[in-house]
């Protein structure tokens, strides 16, 4: 494996499920719990944060989650993390990721709509120059705020419109927030020219994933592992080439997989569907996207070239530009070409 860890750590890659404030190393989380030192429960030590981030339970984790999103109190804190997340990233060779960000949190938390978009997007230009990454934006409903959530996160979304958006999202918990409800919204976010890449299938059985096809229009699905309790929707996932955003080490942190080694992956790649390997939120479950590749070649018994397939796969799966796509793959055969 150190030789296996050695090509990960230098191959070109693409990340599709990451979160913005999920992605907050210790250092920046703890920075931020610093400047507001009394206010929240968050240590302000980095060294005390993994503990902070054992998680008992989905419920639990995001209790903790929102706790964090409490930390970013203003555009200056919303450009520090968001400039932060791009140079980690761009520290693993990731060359491109599309960022799952849920503006209604900050909103209501006093942030003005135009000042968070601006903020982004001014570190998503600086990351760009600085670290050679471009980013680009899923808005995303959170799920357990309801409709109003919805209503609010669409508003931005299409008032405010920042460049780096492609994409319409939905997050949160999945028990007791059925997903036909967000269809209204997803119906004219894709109107709007926004791709839909709901949540689903990750706490949830397959029903919630044929719900997001079948309501949301999802042209990628956010974890989707269900999946493999349901032949015909995986059939029904390959025929039609929808990729999965698979985050292993996230499942079983969630206990959303009781164990690694039962985590469905092979059976999702067995069956023809198309997968990309995601951090989700990476410091919180204590990895990286490098160490999520690590986990896919062990479940998948894959060597180098079956990693490099991988990072191709999620470059096709992504919603960059065809000539965007096009110099990525290129980069990931040029390296794989000289191991």
């Amino acid at each position: 494996m150190t030789d296996l860890s050695a090509f990960i750590a230098e191959l070109p890659k693409v990340e599709l499920h990451v979160h913005h404030v999920g992605s907050a190393s210790p250092r920046i989380v703890a920075e931020l719990a610093a400047r507001h030192e009394g206010r929240s429960p968050v240590p302000a030590d980095p060294d005390a944060l993994a503990d902070y981030f054992a998680f008992r339970d989905f419920a639990h984790f995001i209790e903790v989650y929102l706790s964090v999103v409490d930390l970013i109190r203003d555009p200056d804190d919303v450009w520090l993390l968001t400039h932060e997340v791009a140079r980690e990233l761009a520290r693993q060779q990731v060359r491109y990721a599309e960022l799952t960000v849920t503006p209604y949190s900050h909103v209501r938390r006093g942030i003005p709509a135009p000042a968070f978009c601006e903020a982004i997007e001014d570190a998503r230009r600086r990351a760009e120059t600085d670290f050679g990454i471009a980013l680009r934006w899923c808005f995303d409903i959170p799920g357990e705020a309801g409709l109003p959530a919805a209503e609010e996160t669409l508003r931005i979304s299409l008032d405010e419109r920042p460049d780096g958006l492609v994409a319409f999202g939905l997050g949160g918990p999945e028990i007791g927030v059925p997903r036909p409800q967000f269809k209204p919204y997803f119906d004219r976010a894709r109107a709007a020219g926004l791709r839909s890449v709901p949540h689903a299938g990750e706490t949830t059985g397959p029903q919630t994933v044929w719900d997001a096809l079948r309501e949301l229009g999802a042209e990628r699905i956010g974890h989707g592992i269900s999946a493999a309790q349901d032949p015909e929707l995986l059939a029904y996932l390959a025929e039609r080439r929808i990729p999965l955003e698979v985050c292993p080490t996230s499942n079983v942190r969630t206990r959303a997989v009781a164990r690694i080694e039962e985590h469905p992956l092979r059976r999702l790649v067995d069956a023809g569907v198309r997968v990309t390997v995601n951090s989700d939120d990476p410091p919180m479950f204590g990895t990286t996207l490098n160490d999520e590749y690590a986990v896919a070649a062990r479940l998948l018994d894959a060597g180098p070239d079956g990693l490099a397939a991988l990072a191709r796969e999620a470059v096709s799966a992504s919603f960059l530009d065809p000539a965007g796509q096009a110099r990525i793959i290129a980069e990931i055969d040029a390296y794989a070409a000289t191991r």
